[in-house]
């Protein structure tokens, strides 16, 4: 088995485990708040998982240069907007929907290869960006099939958009990530992801507590104060990241993400046993019109 495999594997798992713990959270932070803990508390982890590659693991700091510092802050940019999105898609809808909905991210990022990179797509490709849409169209309306009509705008409703924007956000911090730790220079690719995501959540640290420090001061506190909750958030996000970045370095984004569609099955057991919610019959055939669809995607390619 090829070592990107079990990465993406554990990277899915941890992800849904801490968007779970975070959508906890939202009773005690507000969605920005939710959000700057994985970063706040993240931030010194990713640092020390660089200390330990050096002094431990025996290898040397990367070059590096300011083309990787704006991929890190592009990627660390989108990651904060897409996290925010997402946690407000929970408000509208449900845990395992919002998620559901930002999942059109592999999707998108199959537009982008034909639209931006000139990556020609298959006949399976094709068929798969049209199933994964129709799984979103019925995840926006529930499941209710009873008017074509309202399948056929169901993709316009808001908690839809909002989760989609999420998705497109998503695919552009994992195009940031990848391009970042393959441009630097030097180093396997553990020491490569790791770097770059010290530097990428050191950077959103520092956007991110002074945007709360100038329009949310209070969550600063409420951070600090949550500690307990709000620092296994932090910790689960950084492992979670770093094992998606490791994964990047090793394979393209494209493979990675679909794979990590895995996450859909671990969120609706947290969706039922963590957060106790019930999703609907039609819920369930949407999400799977979406995971069916990325499958065919990756068959395309």
């Amino acid at each position: 088995m090829e070592l990107w495999i079990p990465i993406t594997v554990v990277a899915a798992f941890l992800q849904c485990t801490r968007t779970a713990l975070q959508q906890k959270l939202k009773a005690l932070l507000t969605t920005n708040g939710a959000n700057f803990v994985r970063y706040f508390y993240g931030a010194p982890v990713s640092i020390l998982m660089l200390v330990l590659l050096v002094t431990v693991g025996g290898r040397s700091l990367p070059d590096w240069d300011w083309t990787f510092v704006a991929w890190s802050a592009l990627g660390g940019v989108a990651q904060i907007i897409a996290t925010s999105l997402l946690i407000y898609a929970f408000e509208l809808r449900n845990f395992a929907v919002g998620t559901a909905y930002s999942k059109s991210e592999t999707v998108q990022l199959a537009l982008v290869s034909v639209l931006i990179l000139g990556e020609p797509l298959g006949a399976w490709a094709w068929l798969g960006i049209l199933v994964s849409l129709f799984g979103v169209i019925v995840l926006s309306v529930k499941g209710d099939t009873r008017s074509l009509r309202e399948i056929a705008l169901g993709w316009t409703h808001k908690a839809a958009l909002v989760g989609i924007g999420a998705g497109s956000l998503f695919g552009v911090a994992a195009l940031s990530i990848r391009q970042g730790a393959l441009h630097l220079p030097s180093g396997d690719f553990m020491i490569r992801a790791i770097f770059t995501l010290a530097v990428m959540n050191t950077l959103q640290t520092v956007i991110m507590g002074a945007w709360l420090l100038v329009r949310e001061p209070q969550q600063i506190v409420k951070v600090a104060t949550t500690w307990r909750s709000s620092s296994v958030v932090g910790v689960l996000s950084v492992l979670g990241s770093a094992c998606w970045a490791m994964g990047f370095a090793l394979q393209s984004t494209a493979y990675i993400r679909a794979l990590g569609q895995i996450e859909l099955v671990f969120t609706f057991i947290a969706s039922r046993y963590m957060l106790h919610e019930r999703p609907t019959v039609g819920e369930l055939i949407g999400s799977v019109l979406v995971v069916g669809g990325v499958v065919l995607v990756l068959l395309g390619r």
